[in-house]
């Protein structure tokens, strides 16, 4: 890991909060990620999951955390099973976690090698009567190829059919919407590197150079301060492909003339910044561009007071988008009188506005949380208009990070260049 060591009483208080919610002799069991084959010899970098480090702090696969508060065996109410560094592992790939930076990284005394597993869970499986299971449970959630916890989720319940089987993942969801001041200030940290790569960007974008020599300069600056490297992957796209959402070729000339949109974000001890900015190519944005600009900032900066403690992103969504109406009505696109004779089910804002405006934030730059969950303090969110002009070429996305709290909410990106001037200015070079 790039990153530097988290306090482990992050990880203390997870796990604490967590074996509140669970029912009498109960037995709760989480996995690692898997290591992803990428073609003949070699694997994709390694993510862990989400959750696993949000109770663990441990950042490495073959990896199960078992917590088994009323187990009458003292070692295993709280208990890591880690893969045990041999003399092959050591000298191709160095070696893993002892088992005292173990402990030192999650606040588990109890460390064992993974070897021992099986015949452990069978010894705990024969003295609880529940048992929560995990799995991704995150909405938007989709991929055919299932991952450890599906299988060993399968596996288990197959051998065991008569025990009393629960869900996780509805717990530590409501754990991880609301986040301590500790996840707050590595939050920040990916910001603060986020916004590094985006100093880099106006420094460097001029005409005739290409999206991937952009996407080169971000990454270089996020791998330099100890960031995992991207929390998604970063969209650099220059004129007409600015209207395409997830558009992330990143091959094409950025041309005089044109806006290149970027979305890009750091992750930093598996905690995600997400930014988006509009800029020039040429460092000068056309009166056209000016005006469609400063529509989608306007926006942005009505949404932002309207994120507060007590609403949900269904019912902000819907107040959003008002005023997105009017903001493309004041451009032209369409009239009031458009309006009045639109579709219901087919509001003619969605065709330049197509797309949430915020989403929640953490360990996933999607983050677990629903639509109708009701904001409280401490959890974090995108805020992320957009207006894609297709006929005239023309796409902006502003987006910054917002956390609530009591009394509204506190921009976390708040420092970074948004205003045209701001970022002409910058870009004059």
């Amino acid at each position: 890991m790039k990153y530097l060591p988290i306090n482990q009483e992050l990880f203390v208080l997870n796990r604490e909060r967590y074996r509140k919610e669970l029912k009498p002799n109960a037995l709760a069991i989480f996995n690692s990620n898997d290591e992803m084959p990428r073609n003949g010899d070699q694997e994709y970098p390694f993510r862990q999951s989400s959750d696993f480090f949000y109770l663990s702090g441990i950042d490495q696969a073959k990896s199960v955390l078992i917590l088994f508060p009323d187990c009458p065996i003292e070692k295993y109410r709280e208990a890591l099973f880690l893969e045990e560094t041999n003399e092959h592992i050591a000298v191709w790939y160095g070696k893993k976690y002892s088992k005292d930076e173990a402990t030192a990284a999650s606040g588990i005394k109890n460390v064992f090698w993974f070897d021992t597993f099986e015949s452990a869970l069978k010894e705990m499986m024969s003295l609880c009567e529940y048992v929560y299971l995990n799995a991704n449970e995150n909405p938007r959630y989709s991929n055919p190829v299932p991952c450890r916890d599906f299988r060993f989720n399968h596996d288990l319940t197959k051998k065991f059919p008569a025990h009393k089987y629960e869900r996780s993942a509805p717990i530590v969801s409501k754990l991880r919407l609301t986040k301590s001041p500790v996840e707050i200030e590595l939050i920040k940290e990916a910001i603060d590197i986020t916004a590094k790569g985006f100093d880099r960007v106006l420094n460097f974008v001029k005409p005739g150079v290409m999206e991937y020599e952009v996407e080169a300069e971000i990454t270089h600056e996020f791998i330099r301060n100890r960031a995992n490297g991207h929390a998604y992957y970063p969209i650099v796209a220059s004129g007409p492909g600015a209207c395409v959402l997830h558009y992330i070729e990143n091959n094409k000339e950025c041309k005089s003339g044109d806006l290149l949109l970027l979305d890009f974000g750091a992750e930093y001890a598996n905690y995600a910044g997400d930014l988006s900015r509009t800029i020039p190519v040429n460092g000068k944005f056309t009166d056209r561009q000016k005006e469609v600009y400063n529509a989608c900032l306007r926006v942005m900066k009505e949404a932002k007071k309207l994120m507060m403690p007590g609403t949900t992103i269904d019912k902000y969504h819907a107040q959003v988008c008002k005023v997105m109406e009017k903001e493309l009505i004041g451009l032209g696109l369409f009239t009031e009188e458009d309006v009045k004779n639109q579709d219901p089910a087919k509001p003619l804002y969605m065709k330049y506005y197509m797309h949430g405006t915020s989403h929640f934030m953490g360990l996933d730059v999607h983050d677990v949380g629903t639509k109708q969950d009701v904001w409280q303090p401490g959890m974090v969110f995108s805020c992320e208009p957009g207006i894609y002009i297709n006929e005239e070429g023309i796409g902006v996305r502003i987006e910054n990070d917002i956390l609530i709290t009591e009394n509204g909410n506190i921009d976390l990106m708040a420092h970074l260049p948004i205003e045209i001037e701001e970022i002409e200015r910058l870009m004059a070079h």
